[in-house]
């Protein structure tokens, strides 16, 4: 059955949508089918780069999430990739539990893996524990340290919330830094990461050839570490 992929980490400006963006563009590249769905309203980045992908959904609407689940048993094929925008954590749990989402995943064999997107500060590891204390063996779990954020995670790993989280058996990967003039023309031109390394040089709009070099040298690395959780 299908396997669906909540990129989350309830913080803002931690760096979700980029995960997402990386997450969707490793599917499109491996030939892995894939829906996605974006919760953010004002700017959601699934919809804005991959549109042909996604689909928006509001997360205070129970009919609008339930077409995450219905949309994993109706194509158990497709991964299932969900951008969850900031402070979508509290909406998300309760329908959850209310609909009893886990449990019958369980019975229809679909898994549920929470990447949980870290900046280096003090609340990444807050919310994680928030996380990690809701739902426990319930979810399994990715951890993405994202560089781009910030590249000591010094307060993370002295916690006790990344022993307790292996104790669970999640994964921790990180996401390296790649050159913030790079992320800002891509940004701008609103491209997939595939356009962006892909461009013609005569594309004045375009990045640069070492600037799009540094993109296909950054986005191997980040697939390197996706390989390690098994997508």
């Amino acid at each position: 059955m299908s396997k669906i992929h909540l990129i989350g980490g309830e913080k803002g400006g931690v760096g979700k949508s980029v995960v997402a963006r990386v997450v969707a563009q490793y599917l499109i590249d491996h030939e892995l089918p894939f829906v996605g769905f974006d919760t953010d309203r004002s700017h959601g980045s699934l919809m804005r780069f991959y549109s042909g992908y996604a689909s928006p959904v509001v997360v205070d609407r129970y009919e609008s999430l339930d077409a995450i689940v219905e949309t994993a048993i109706e194509n158990p094929d497709k991964r299932i990739l969900v951008d969850l925008a900031a402070q979508t954590h509290d909406p998300i749990a309760k329908w959850m539990d209310e609909s009893g989402v886990l449990e019958m995943a369980d019975e229809l064999g679909i898994s549920l893996c929470y990447w949980h997107v870290m900046d280096s500060g003090r609340d990444s590891v807050d919310l994680l524990k928030k996380l990690l204390d809701r739902f426990g063996s319930r979810l399994s779990y990715v951890l993405v340290l994202n560089q781009l954020r910030g590249e000591q995670f010094d307060i993370f790993n002295a916690s006790g919330e990344r022993e307790r989280a292996l104790t669970l058996n999640a994964n921790i990967i990180s996401l390296k830094r790649l050159h913030e003039g790079v992320i800002t023309k891509i940004d701008a031109e609103s491209t997939s990461f595939w356009a962006a390394k892909n461009r013609s040089e005569t594309d004045a709009k375009g990045l640069g050839f070492l600037e799009r070099q540094r993109v296909k040298l950054w986005l191997r690395n980040a697939y390197d570490q996706i390989e390690t959780v098994g997508i």
